[in-house]
């Protein structure tokens, strides 16, 4: 069991109450109401929805979301009946070099809505839940700063991040006791296919919202299995 330490530790309930008075936005007050779960909450005991975005770059101050993907789950079951996947028109311009990555084309984002359009379903779909992405400065800073750009209001909620767990992980077992007699590993490479890949996930074709959702739910219940439990604190784990 690896020892953890939260950088970004924050009373969230007491957050989100100050939200509803703050927000002005309908949806977004109505996102903050449902709350959150007190950080002493065990892990078996949570309700969970992994979020991925798709983008045009990695700037979420010049480039824009163009799909979005989410998938509700516990522990012991991921509910693909309740994922949602939605393509976004995008503020800038889609370049060459992203729809190499992605594979979204301009034809896929025709007659796509803008963010505004779907945004009570897509926080409908967080509300109550725990977010869980695998890399937080895609998923929270782009829905932040596209929020910004078109109601003058940002959102912030709590995440879990299973590339900084992964990251926490190797670090834990190249600082252990044991370590100290080994040689010192190379860190091993956190993006999300190899990291399912340790934990003898299958492969997924990638950089796809919906699939890519899915992945990162599988992923965290198998880096809970490994190396917390159920009755960990969800303190230990959300940023």
């Amino acid at each position: 069991m690896y020892n953890f330490i939260n950088k970004e530790i924050l009373n969230w309930g007491a957050f989100y109450k100050l939200k509803i008075e703050q927000s002005k936005d309908e949806r977004l007050k109505s996102f903050y109401r449902a709350g959150t779960y007190h950080d002493e909450t065990k892990l078996g005991d949570i309700d969970f929805v992994a979020l991925d975005f798709e983008t045009t770059g990695l700037d979420s101050e010049q480039n824009s979301i163009i799909s979005i993907g989410l998938v509700p789950f516990n522990l012991q079951r991921i509910f693909c009946r309740q994922a949602q996947h939605w393509y976004i028109e995008p503020e800038d311009k889609l370049k060459e070099n992203s729809i190499i990555i992605h594979g979204i084309t301009h034809t896929d984002l025709k007659g796509a809505p803008d963010l505004l359009r779907i945004l009570e379903p897509v926080l409908d779909a967080l509300a109550g839940k725990v977010v869980v992405v695998h890399y937080r400065r895609i998923e929270r800073d782009f829905f932040d700063n596209h929020l910004r750009s078109f109601i003058n209001e940002g959102i912030v909620f709590p995440v879990i991040d299973t590339m900084q767990i992964e990251a926490d992980v190797q670090e834990s077992q190249n600082n252990s006791f044991f370590s100290l007699f080994k040689p010192k590993k190379r860190q091993e490479s956190i993006r999300l296919a190899n990291s399912r890949a340790r934990y003898n996930l299958p492969a997924y074709p990638p950089h796809d919202a919906l699939t890519d959702a899915i992945a990162t739910a599988e992923l965290l219940q198998a880096q809970i299995h490994y190396h917390f439990s159920p009755d960990t604190p969800i303190k230990k784990l959300w940023l």
